[in-house]
C-alpha cells in the first residue's frame, strides 16, 4: 500500500496534542487492525455528533474541538486518526442534491442553498479492498429519533440530512461492508483523492463570500438549532 494514504497534511493533523491523546487514552494503536478500524468508526459517527462546523476546510483537530460535524468535515477527523492509526485511507468527493438538507435547511436557508452541495466520504483499505465509509456521518442518537419523529416511513427517505432506500434498515454499521446514509442523494461524481487538502484545491462549495459569510455567522447556527430539535425530539 503506498505511503500516500498514511500522510499527515495540513488538514489531516494527526501529530496534534488533541489527537494523539485521544489515540492514547483509547488504546486504538494496541487493537488489532478491523477492531481498530470498527472502534474508531464508532467513534467519530456517535461520539462526533452530526452538526454544521465553520467550514470544510477546517483541520481534525478542529473538528476534534468541536466535538461536532458533517460529511466532509468528520469525514477529515475520521481520516487523521485511522492514519494515525496506520490505516490507509482516502477521500471520494461528490455533490449531493440540496433536498437531503430539507429539514435541517429551512426556510431562507434552504431556499438560498445552492442545488448541488459539496459532499465526500472517506474509503479504508483493510484485507486488500477498499470499503467506502460514509456511514459515519449521521450519529445513531439523531437517527433513533429522526425515525421516531417519522413512524410511518418503512421505505425510501430523504431530508434532515438523510438520503436512503431503506429508513427502517439502515448500513451504517461497520462491519467488513461498505456503509451509506446520503448516497442517494448524490448527483456528480468527482472521483477519489489522496487527501481532504488535494480534494478542495480542485472542488469545494461555490459561494460569493456574502454567502459563505452568511453561512458561518447565521445559516449553520439555524441548521443546528434545526438539528438540535429532531435530536430532542420526545
Amino acid at each position: 500500500m503506498d505511503n500516500k494514504y498514511l500522510r499527515s497534511t495540513e488538514m489531516l493533523d494527526y501529530n496534534h496534542p488533541s489527537i494523539v491523546r485521544l489515540i492514547r487514552e483509547r488504546g486504538w494503536r494496541e487493537l488489532p487492525e478491523f477492531e481498530r478500524i470498527q472502534s474508531i468508526y464508532n467513534y467519530v459517527r456517535d461520539e462526533i455528533l452530526f452538526g454544521y462546523n465553520t467550514d470544510d476546510n477546517i483541520q481534525a483537530s478542529k473538528v476534534l474541538k468541536d466535538g461536532y460535524g458533517q460529511c466532509n468535515t468528520k469525514g477529515t477527523l475520521f481520516m487523521a486518526l485511522l492514519r494515525a492509526c496506520n490505516i490507509p485511507c482516502r477521500i471520494h468527493g461528490f455533490t449531493i442534491d440540496k433536498k437531503l438538507q430539507e429539514g435541517a435547511m429551512t426556510g431562507f436557508v434552504y431556499r438560498k442553498a445552492p442545488q448541488n452541495i459539496f459532499h465526500s466520504w472517506v474509503e479504508v483499505f483493510f484485507e486488500d479492498q477498499w470499503y467506502e465509509l460514509e456511514g459515519i456521518i449521521i450519529d445513531k442518537g439523531y437517527i433513533r429519533k429522526l425515525q421516531a419523529a417519522n413512524p410511518n416511513c418503512s421505505g425510501p427517505f430523504c431530508g434532515f440530512g438523510v438520503a436512503v432506500d431503506d429508513f427502517r434498515h439502515l448500513q451504517i454499521d461497520f462491519d467488513r461492508n461498505s456503509t451509506y446514509i446520503q448516497s442517494k442523494g448524490i448527483n456528480q461524481d468527482f472521483g477519489v483523492y489522496d487527501s481532504p487538502d488535494e480534494l478542495l484545491k480542485e472542488h469545494h462549495q461555490e459561494l460569493s463570500l456574502p454567502k459563505k459569510l452568511e453561512y458561518r455567522f447565521y445559516g449553520r447556527h439555524k441548521m443546528n438549532r434545526n438539528v438540535k430539535a429532531v435530536r430532542n425530539h420526545l
